[in-house]
């Protein structure tokens, strides 16, 4: 059993991180023109995951009121923590720091996948069949965020080089995820909720603060609808993987 959880989760990271880098592959000048089009579409998977996956879990096996007290309480704390970047770079009040995605999406995916881990170790405990489907459901929904978030790293300024390494420690915490919740499932069962709503909370403010004001920022007709179509599309995407299968 152990063995099949182990193999799942790396397959997942495997993969995902795969997707991501062959975006590597694209010339400069494709990368130019898919980076804002991969940015809407993230804001979808972002917000998707946040509102159709995370939160309904977490509602599942904790009160409400104390899931959407920690959503709360995350995004004021991705707030302060974005401050302190900012604060950080830039002492006068008005520079612009154009790398504050960054350590946030990070952060965020590195708690969605440790989450994950957690998710693959439980099923399979219940039983191989469910874990399997598990696995395969993690996957498929990891794949479209994180070549959006591979789009991120890149818009906030980091080298390619950089954006996969950072990319590739985010994806791994599935694995520790993973083995934590083996040893320690009935310890850990409890705190899932509430990574769950911190993890839905640093998306919903990465998606909300960072992504979509540069989306503003681009205000000519075809550029609205194409928004718009990749936004619903991430939405769709990640709607589809947590509820068609």
């Amino acid at each position: 059993m152990l063995l099949y959880i182990v193999f799942f989760s790396l397959a997942g990271s495997v993969l995902s991180v795969g997707s991501a880098a062959l975006f590597l592959l694209f010339p400069k000048s494709i990368r130019k023109v898919l980076v804002p089009c991969l940015i809407s579409y993230a804001t979808g998977t972002l917000l998707g995951a946040a509102f159709l996956g995370m939160i309904p879990a977490g509602l599942k096996h904790a009160p409400a009121f104390a899931v959407s007290s920690t959503v709360l309480a995350g995004i004021v704390l991705f707030f302060v923590l974005e401050k302190l970047v900012l604060w950080r770079h830039c002492h006068d009040g008005d520079c612009e720091v154009h790398s504050r995605a960054g350590p946030l999406i990070l952060i965020g995916d590195a708690f969605h996948n440790f989450v994950d881990g957690v998710v693959i170790a439980a099923a399979f405990l219940t039983s191989v069949p469910l874990g399997i489907a598990a696995s395969l459901a993690v996957i498929a929904h990891e794949i479209p965020q994180e070549v959006g978030d591979f789009a991120i790293l890149l818009d906030s300024g980091y080298s390619r080089r950089k954006a996969l390494i950072l990319n590739t420690l985010s994806a791994s915490s599935t694995l520790p995820g993973a083995l934590i919740a083996y040893f320690w499932l009935d310890e850990m069962s409890g705190a899932v909720p509430y990574i769950l709503a911190i993890s839905a909370a640093s998306f919903i403010y990465i998606a909300t603060a960072d992504l979509i004001p540069g989306l503003h920022r681009e205000v000519t007709g075809n550029a609205v609808w194409r928004q718009l179509l990749l936004l619903l599309a991430g939405v769709g995407t990640i709607a589809v993987f947590h509820h068609g299968g």
